[in-house]
């Protein structure tokens, strides 16, 4: 049994900047590794078409988008043309999610594999880089976000499910995560089912909460991820559940903490879009399968995820 970092009360809040500012380090977020290439500039004219409800009945989360019409096209009277009118696309994100979604501490620039998706989508608007506004969210608030205008688009390791269906919009899958358990490494636990009768931190309105308590645990939910690595650290939680990629992130600062346990479930992640704007979904899933078929994912993987890189996602579409 090894010992743990005796970190008590709020001294992990004092450490936790530079704990982020060496995570930062480790995915060369201030290096010189270049981010991966964008897709080619916008062509011509393209048809939207209309999404109908997904039924609770018939849904299939992995195959609930919209086929591209062709390549991404920017067409006069579609949402598109609004957004690039406007001059910049608005993207609701994560800053504390760590290597999809978070605040580089030294430049304060939004940095990792979500926001690389949305420099795609942002490029193939614009036809150049940048044009992004990006407002910091909470898990519990993509799809308010989402539905009220606040956002054009939703990059936040949001898992596509059958309930999120009847409210938002998703493009293709374009991650799929595991759902896995991190505990401190001299926790006796070995899964999440030994943690019965023990509190297990997840946030508010994620996915991870269900498994949770399907296992017998007492879900402890907070606004943040890293709020639930600092409830670990001082013993107020017995672990943290959620998508083995973002508890690899966790893990990445805080060397006392380690993944255990099989995987529960599967996470397919999507990007999140109003369904008022089915031709946006369209241009997204368009702009996805550039990324797919020209190494651009697979170069944004190896930078932020790691190696090996695994294929990406094949695209599914309910119509």
């Amino acid at each position: 049994m090894k010992a743990r970092l005796p970190l008590g009360g709020r001294a992990w809040l004092r450490v936790l900047p530079l704990v982020l500012a060496t995570a930062a380090l480790a995915w060369g977020v201030t290096g010189a590794g270049a981010a991966p290439a964008r897709p080619a500039a916008i062509g011509a004219s393209g048809t939207a078409t209309a999404v109908g409800k997904t039924s609770a009945a018939s849904c299939n989360p992995a195959a609930s988008s919209l086929r591209p019409s062709g390549p991404p096209q920017v067409t006069a009277g579609s949402f598109m043309a609004t957004i690039r009118a406007r001059g910049y696309l608005t993207a609701g994100v994560d800053q504390n999610t760590a290597p999809f979604g978070f605040l580089d501490p030294y430049t304060g620039l939004h940095k990792g594999f979500d926001i690389d998706m949305i420099q795609a989508v942002a490029q193939a608007i614009f036809g150049g880089p940048g044009h992004v506004h990006y407002k910091s969210i909470s898990d519990a608030d993509r799809k308010t976000d989402i539905n009220n205008g606040s956002v054009d688009i939703v990059a936040h390791t949001m898992t596509i499910t059958c309930a999120r269906l009847q409210q938002v919009d998703f493009s293709s899958v374009y991650f799929v995560a595991h759902q896995r358990v991190l505990v401190l490494k001299n926790s006796p636990a070995h899964s999440l089912t030994d943690l019965r009768g023990q509190k297990v931190c997840a946030t508010k309105s994620s996915t991870s909460i269900a498994a949770i308590v399907a296992a017998g645990a007492i879900p402890d939910p907070v606004t943040y991820w890293t709020d639930c690595l600092v409830l670990l650290e001082q013993g107020d939680v017995a672990a943290v559940s959620t998508d083995d990629n973002i508890l690899a992130g966790l893990a990445k600062q805080d060397p006392w903490t380690e993944l255990i346990g099989p995987f529960i479930n599967n996470q397919p992640y999507g990007l999140a879009i109003a369904k008022q704007h089915p031709d946006f979904v369209r241009f997204v899933n368009a702009v996805l399968e550039q990324l797919r078929t020209n190494g651009q994912w697979a170069a944004s993987y190896a930078h932020w995820v790691g190696t090996p890189v695994p294929a990406p996602p094949a695209a599914e579409y309910q119509s």
